[in-house]
């Protein structure tokens, strides 16, 4: 079987490429934004509830703790 040559993969590269820009044109965008059709979709949803407070509660345990003021002693002179 013989290798392609320069001219023929370049031609199949070609073909492919107007293949990809006709879909493009073809293609419309949507009517409303991908947000607006997920927005409220675990509305009331205990799971989801339940996984969003656990989720904080690990970050808020990523986050260094304050420190202690340390107790200054005074020493007595004698």
């Amino acid at each position: 079987m013989a290798a392609p040559n320069l001219e023929d993969r370049v031609a199949a590269l070609e073909a492919g490429v107007a293949k990809l820009r006709a879909m493009l044109q073809g293609a419309q965008a949507p009517a409303d934004p991908w947000m607006e059709r997920v927005w409220g979709a675990f509305a009331n949803d205990p799971v989801y509830e339940e996984a969003m407070r656990l989720g904080r509660e690990y970050r808020e345990s990523l986050r260094p703790k304050p420190r202690k003021p340390r107790k200054v002693t005074k020493v007595k002179k004698t």
